[in-house]
């Protein structure tokens, strides 16, 4: 099987975190304190997000280095297929050829043949493309697992992961729970943790974000009574309620800023700004010695823009939606 690990001489960007569970640092483009995937070291090893595939290296060897060989382990699981979640799927795969792929069924399809997958993000992401998240190398099809609204992954031992369907960040995420730990991975479906303010913000892209998918996903995590939540962004937490709870503040007070602004002028300019000035503002400054360069990383990820975009796009949904059965029901009244 896989060899023990010496803890006390782990690098910096591998941290410990008890029942063999490491947190790993993916350096997405370089860059500390952006990504985390997790190395579940059990009798069937797993890994958990992969982050891009520019990281795919980094992952790998930070995976031989906790002791495993390529053969060693089992499964790689992805909460969802945005690139800084699962681009290097395809890369791990190869770098390990035993490990099964889990996917929710909504993305299966994208790691076997990311070609729109890329194509979408291109438009998204232009120039900036290769260099936060590279490319994704297809997966073989026959090495994917979707799962639905529940799944299971076999850890050994009778420890599993145990998948739940989470939409509202994406229509292809989940959560997944360790049934000996009570850790809940939460993907992005909790927004973004910033360890090193204790802030959480929303992460709420276009073009799935979904209020109403997201509070359930917020109330079904608070039903699961996690132990400790394992964010992708970033890293673990043991204020499980207070987390929650703080998540979906957050996300109610950028919804309703975005609103007020869409009711006025509909100017996504108009609605960041307003975000900045009234929502942002309140977040506690980074520490001197924190990376400029990470935090302005993760916010092109998740920052205003991104997140507004994707509030407006909901907007925008709700009032076609609106629109249309207003003339249905003047059609059956005529």
């Amino acid at each position: 099987m896989h060899d023990d690990v010496d803890v006390s001489g782990l690098p910096e960007g591998i941290v410990p975190l008890g029942n063999e569970i490491y947190a790993i640092d993916t350096m997405l483009a370089g860059y500390p304190g952006v990504v985390s995937s997790y190395l579940i070291r059990s009798e069937r090893p797993c890994i958990v997000e992969v982050g891009t595939a520019g990281s795919a290296r980094v992952l790998r060897d930070a995976v031989v280095r906790l002791g495993l060989a390529p053969e060693d382990l089992a499964t790689i699981v992805v909460t969802h297929i945005h690139l800084d979640h699962a681009g290097g799927t395809g890369d791990m795969a190869a770098h390990f050829p035993n490990a099964e792929i889990v996917v929710h069924e909504r993305g299966a399809r994208h790691l076997a043949d990311p070609t729109r997958l890329m194509a979408s993000a291109k438009l998204v992401w232009g120039d900036r493309l290769e260099t936060l998240f590279g490319q994704m190398r297809p997966t073989e099809a026959q090495r994917i697992r979707a799962v639905a609204e529940t799944g299971e992954i076999d850890l050994g031992a009778g420890r599993k992961l145990v998948s739940h369907y989470a939409p509202g960040h994406a229509k292809h995420h989940m959560g997944l729970v360790d049934t000996l730990t009570g850790d809940l991975y939460v993907g992005d479906a909790l927004g973004v943790y910033n360890p090193l303010t204790g802030d959480v913000r929303p992460a709420t892209p276009p073009p799935d974000f979904d209020l109403d998918s997201c509070l359930r996903t917020l109330r079904l995590f608070g039903d699961i009574q996690p132990q400790r939540l394992m964010f992708s962004h970033f890293g673990a937490v043991d204020a499980v309620p207070e987390t929650i709870d703080s998540a979906e503040t957050e996300l109610r007070l950028w919804v309703e800023t975005v609103r007020e602004s869409y009711a006025a002028d509909d100017d996504l300019d108009h609605a960041v700004a307003m975000v900045k000035e009234k929502v942002v503002s309140r977040y506690k400054p980074l520490p001197p010695d924190a990376s400029e360069e990470a935090a302005a990383v993760l916010d092109i990820l998740a920052g205003p823009e991104a997140n507004v975009g994707g509030i407006m796009h909901w907007l925008d949904r709700l009032e076609q939606e609106q629109t249309e059965a207003e003339r249905a029901r003047e059609e059956r009244e005529s």
